[in-house]
Parts: structure tokens; sequence; C-alpha cells
């Protein structure tokens, strides 16, 4: 069974957390390719300020180097609300029966997924790899009793079962926590201090050269 990875988020902008998490996830579930999707028009947050054409921009700059990451426009190129039952049942149509398809999801997005559009289809569709974020709040809400249900009923602690069926699994993978974020990144920019070890030097320079956020 082929794996693909799925990386959604703003990507405002792009950085070492992101890519670090990916190239792990890449290694850990044995994952052909991973695609990174930037959203277009995030239901669940504000519209990022800068544009999708510029953040797609700057994960393409960022992930130029390996052959494992590819960008997905797919949510920029539609309208309405970016919502990830609908990107994956685009990429459903597009890959063959043989394409197993495997979507990233920070542990403290999961508590919230029973928020999500058609959250309960989810699983049709894809498989979903559990990540721990770094510093996890201690607020923490409790998990709500149908999603207990459902990581019941589809988890796995065999991180290759990906591989054995195109969809249905939930599985969590320990990462390399990188306590980066973006809002960090652009309170940085904003007053005026350089990212650098953050993010990838290409991304800066194109951060500069389009002058986001601030010029550093």
């Amino acid at each position: 069974m082929r794996l693909v990875g799925l990386l959604g988020g703003t990507f405002n902008p792009i950085h070492f957390g992101h890519l670090r998490m990916a190239q792990e996830l890449a290694e850990a579930l044995q994952l052909n390719e991973v695609r990174f999707i930037p959203s277009a028009n995030p239901p669940h947050k504000a519209a990022p300020k800068v544009s999708a054409e510029h953040r797609a921009a700057m994960v393409k700059t960022a992930i130029a180097d390996n052959p494992l990451f590819k960008l997905d426009s797919r949510e920029m190129d539609r309208t309405g609300a970016s919502y990830t039952i609908d990107t994956l049942i685009s990429l459903r149509e597009e890959l063959d029966a043989k394409t197993a398809i495997c979507l990233f999801m920070g542990s403290d997005a999961f508590v919230n997924l029973n928020t999500w559009h058609r959250w309960q289809e989810l699983l049709n569709y894809c498989h979903i790899a559990l990540v721990q974020r770094p510093n996890p709040t201690p607020a923490q809400p409790k998990l709500a009793v149908n999603l207990e249900i459902l990581l019941h009923d589809h988890y796995t602690e065999n991180s290759l079962a990906f591989a054995t069926k195109s969809a249905g699994f939930i599985h969590m993978q320990k990462i390399t926590a990188l306590d980066i974020s973006s809002t960090g990144i652009r309170e940085m920019l904003e007053r005026g201090e350089t990212p650098r070890y953050l993010m990838p030097e290409n991304v800066i320079d194109y951060i500069k050269q389009h002058q986001l956020y601030t010029t550093i």
C-alpha cells in the first residue's frame, strides 16, 4: 500500500516545527510522500492577513530541496471554507485504491475534532496520525465521549498498520518536540527581531523580499 501524508494548516509562516514533524512522521510511518496543504479559508481561525498565495509560496520555498515533500494547492483553488472532509474526498477521487491517506493532526486539534465539518466521515477517507504538541496546556479539556468512542474503535499501537488498508486507523506517534509557533515568529517580526534558526533562511529571504509581517 502506498502511503501519502497530509499536513494542512495556514503556514503563516511555515517553520522548522512543521518541517521536522513531517520528516519524522514520514520516516516512522514509512510514507511515500507528504503533501503540505495551505488552508485558504480556515473555518476555525480568523482569516490570515498574509494571502494564501504568499503562504503557499513560502511552503514551496521551504520544501524545495526535499523530494518527499510536495505542495498541494487544492484548498486555494476552491471557494468557501477550507473543510478537511472536502480535501480528503477530492484526494480520494484522484488516488488509486492502493494508496492510503494519512492525515497529520496535533492532539490539541483532536480534542476539538467533533466541531469539524462532517467529522464522523473523516476516517472513511484517511488514517489519522496524532502528534503531541510541545508543552501541552495542563487545562486541556477532557475528551468528549463521542471522541473517546472514536479513539477506542480505531486506535492502533502499530505504526505500520496504515499500510494494511486505505483508511480507518488512528495512531499516536512521538516526535521531537520543537516549541516553535507561527504566532511567535509573527510577533518577533513585528518587534523587528530575526527568526533565524526557527525557519529556513530562504523563507526569511522571501519574507524580506515581499515585506510580509514586517521588514526584517
